[in-house]
């Protein structure tokens, strides 16, 4: 899942950055409106954590653009005004959902999560692809019951292609969901992180490459 977080105050921006990282989320961090912006105008975000007390673009006009150009990204405001009337203009102004500050992280990381789900095709809470089971809330991926010892990226992955087991994800689509700006373009990340995981998986693969395309879940030899 691609994230964006905009927040002007340092330390919660880099709190929440590297706790969502630590969940196997792609972050990004915007300190003002209009860096916020610039952001968004070159990459899809699945859900983009919003700070609406912001310098340079407001939360609020952020919020607003995004609902009257359809953007696919879901909105969580995340602001100190907590207020009913507070919540009620945020959500009006086109925001999925709504924490006041301060907050408990565990909620936060629950709802970026279920709003992430809420795609042009919705993701169940649990994916699931032959004997493979994977829970993104809890970080655990199994294959027959035995728990696989994926790092956090390597789950990342895996997580990404079970959602789309339907087609073939190319590895610029990983690069670009699964990993942040600071991602290489030319670096063989991809490569590297799907040969491990591949090896955690185990017998039968259940990985295929698909020559000019990319990897697919799939049962077929």
């Amino acid at each position: 899942m691609r994230v964006l977080v905009v927040e002007d105050f340092e330390p919660m921006a880099r709190a929440i950055g590297t706790g969502l990282r630590r969940e196997g989320m792609a972050v990004d961090v915007a300190a003002d409106g209009s860096a916020a912006l610039e952001r968004l105008a070159v990459t899809g975000y699945d859900v983009v954590v919003l700070d609406r007390d912001l310098p340079g673009v407001h939360g609020d006009e952020i919020c607003r653009r995004l609902a009257t150009a359809r953007s696919p990204s879901r909105i969580l405001m995340l602001t100190a005004a907590g207020a009913l009337a507070d919540k009620v203009a945020g959500l009006d102004l086109g925001a999925d959902d709504y924490l006041a500050k301060p907050f408990d992280f565990a909620e936060l990381t629950a709802r970026v999560r279920a709003l992430g789900r809420r795609t042009a095709v919705p993701v169940p809470p649990v994916l699931t692809f032959g004997d493979i089971r994977l829970d993104p809330a809890a970080r655990v991926a199994s294959r027959a019951g035995r728990r696989l010892p994926l790092s956090a990226k390597e789950l990342a992955v895996l997580e990404y292609l079970l959602a789309r087991a339907d087609r073939v994800v190319s590895a610029e689509e990983l690069l670009e969901r699964v990993w942040d700006e600071a991602a290489d373009p030319f670096t063989t990340a991809v490569k590297q992180t799907m040969y491990r995981l591949r090896a955690k998986l185990g017998e039968p693969p259940v990985i295929r490459t698909v020559r000019d395309g990319g990897y697919q879940v799939t049962e077929e030899p």
